[in-house]
């Protein structure tokens, strides 16, 4: 196998409309093996070519690259303990039974929290109930911190892995309690600006909404059609509960460039290999390590690893790799030991939120990279 067949195999995609367009970086030990931008970063209203500085809507994505770094900081400081219950730091969250959740449960997703629900909703009832501009701001934020600390959990802390978006949101409030600082400002503070990124943060949409900021469309690439916005959006998380929560929560909100994932990725190895000033190895091997609080699961804290079938991986990914995915199209695998990082970003859900067809793509897409890479068929 060949990078032309990788080549290939992205403008099939793009012809048969599974992705409109892709940015990818594949990085092997100091150096990176390929890079290359695909296809169209919009195709409605208009058509613009896909650039590698395109920036993303990373969706989840924001839960291993942005939040599990911030725990991984506090927890390195001794300012945060995994086994440490919730309700040391938010007394009311213990009702309906949650009080043994703890650090660990909800970076391994097995809180027993729902998966999801619909605050934004919630949110958009209060504004319309006379509050005016509390979509999007700080209140809010703190509105759906509140309705999560009352959740009844839908199983007993421990007991079974339900992939929880909850979870996420409850570790972002936690981080700008223990941090002290809002998450977004955490993340710049203490991750990008010191990984030398530029073009990866979160947009604090209360913000932009103040001082009348407006993004520049070139910049991003496109998600879809919101009905609830009744616009195209451009910078503007695609996620609704995060959008509620003004763009900046624990499990979506963030936007990054392909390179700039990338330079996390290579990060991570350095510090799992133990030559990084960032962070410890001690504390990288224990988030990429399965947990074992569930068997058969396949989460680490904060981060995903090859399921034993249809992985998202594809086939040469070992059980000892870790990667995660975003809802908009996103995606990043790591293989520590080899030092391989592949970092694959689209915007599948533009221009309509129902297009699947990526579930297919994705194997089929890290089997033809890692095959081009020397990995046998």
């Amino acid at each position: 196998m060949s990078w032309r067949d990788v080549e290939q195999a992205f403008a099939k995609a793009i012809e048969q409309g599974v992705i409109p367009g892709a940015t990818l970086i594949v990085r092997h030990g100091a150096d990176i093996a390929y890079q290359g931008a695909f296809g169209f970063r919009q195709r409605e209203p208009e058509t613009a070519p896909m650039k590698l500085d395109t920036v993303f809507d990373l969706a989840s994505l924001t839960k291993p690259l942005a939040t599990t770094i911030a725990a991984m900081l506090l927890v390195s400081e001794g300012k945060l303990r995994l086994d440490e219950r919730m309700t040391r730091f938010f007394p009311n969250f213990g009702v309906h039974g949650k009080a043994a959740v703890t650090f660990r449960h909800l970076l391994a997703h097995c809180s027993g929290l729902a998966a999801w629900r619909p605050f934004y909703q919630r949110v958009a009832e209060i504004e319309r109930g006379g509050r005016v501009n509390f979509l999007g701001s700080r209140g809010a934020r703190e509105f759906v911190y509140e309705e999560i600390h009352r959740e009844k959990p839908e199983a007993t802390a421990g007991a079974r892995a339900i992939y929880s978006d909850l979870n996420f949101m409850l570790l972002g409030e936690t981080i700008e309690q223990i941090g002290g600082s809002p998450l977004d400002r955490f993340c710049a503070d203490r991750i990008f600006r010191p990984l030398g990124l530029r073009a990866t943060g979160f947009i604090d949409l209360a913000l932009a909404r103040l001082r009348r900021l407006e993004p520049a469309p070139e910049m991003f690439a496109p998600t879809a059609h919101c009905p609830l916005r009744r616009r195209m959006l451009f910078g503007e998380v695609d996620d609704e509960n995060a959008w509620a929560m003004g763009g900046v929560a624990g499990h979506a909100g963030a936007f990054a460039p392909v390179a700039e994932v990338d330079r996390i990725a290579a990060e991570l190895i350095t510090a799992w290999a133990g030559h990084s000033q960032f962070l410890p190895q001690k504390i990288v091997r224990e988030f990429w390590t399965r947990d074992g609080t569930v068997r058969d699961s396949t989460w680490a804290l904060g981060w995903d690893s090859p399921s034993p079938e249809y992985s998202s991986s594809g086939r040469h990914f070992s059980p000892a790799a870790v990667g995660h995915l975003g809802f908009t199209g996103t995606s990043i695998w790591i293989e520590p030991e080899a030092e391989i990082s592949i970092a694959l970003l689209t915007n599948r859900v533009h221009p309509r939120r129902d297009n699947q067809a990526i579930r297919e793509f994705r194997p089929k897409i890290h089997d033809l990279i890692m095959e081009a890479l020397g990995a046998e068929d």
